[in-house]
């Protein structure tokens, strides 16, 4: 004999195959995922009214106590449904055991037992790395710190990299304003370098002269 949820169960389905009612307003009325509609919708096409109590033969009763409900899906993953991960494992407890768990509780049993195969990630794709540029001063990537550096006037400090040499260029500007344009650093890396070649060229004429 069936209860009042089998019988609604029932009633709702046979409307479904008469084309009078949709699956999606009998997902609510059922509170069921539209899987498990279109499996009952099947059943009954197949057997007629008996596939509520089919579907239900050798299953845990509805009113069983959390430990015995625990206990049941840990050996349902153990014996049946060991290679699911996690998302597949609560739609096929539902779908083919009647079972609805949630998540972080279903989570936490599959852990218990050591059940931690996760869903498949695709594979991230692999970027290529930008070749360097072929000479200095074509490109300097620059940042900018706004900070009180001395005392409470608050003032910026822009640094320059040079991508072809990995060459590091600082100064101190009142504020991180449009003053501080890529030309204000262009004109550090060149000064920079035109110190650099200064102080060589000095070094140079240091050197004691040979005869």
């Amino acid at each position: 004999m069936m209860n009042s949820k089998a019988q609604l169960a029932v009633d709702v389905i046979a409307k479904v195959a008469e084309g009078r009612l949709t699956i999606a307003n009998t997902t609510k009325l059922l509170n069921k995922s539209r899987r498990t509609i279109e499996r009952y919708l099947q059943k009954y096409r197949k057997i007629g009214v008996q596939f509520i109590v089919h579907g239900n033969t050798g299953k845990a009763p509805a009113n069983r106590t959390p430990d015995q409900l625990k206990q049941t899906v840990q050996q349902l993953i153990r014996e049946k449904y060991y290679d699911l991960n996690l998302l597949h494992l609560a739609d096929t407890l539902e779908t083919n055991e009647h079972i609805v768990v949630k998540r972080e509780t279903l989570r936490g049993w599959a852990h218990d037992i050591h059940h931690v195969k996760r869903a498949k990630r695709r594979r991230s794709r692999v970027h290529k790395r930008r070749e360097r540029m072929e000479a200095a001063g074509l490109m300097l990537q620059m940042d900018g710190s706004p900070h009180r550096w001395f005392g409470n006037k608050k003032s910026c400090l822009i640094a320059a990299i040079d991508d072809a040499t990995s060459e590091l260029f600082a100064e101190f500007f009142p504020s991180e304003t449009t003053e501080i344009s890529p030309a204000g650093v262009r004109y550090i890396w060149l000064r920079e370098k035109m110190n650099t070649a200064a102080l060589r060229l000095a070094k140079l004429e240091l050197l004691p002269k040979s005869a």
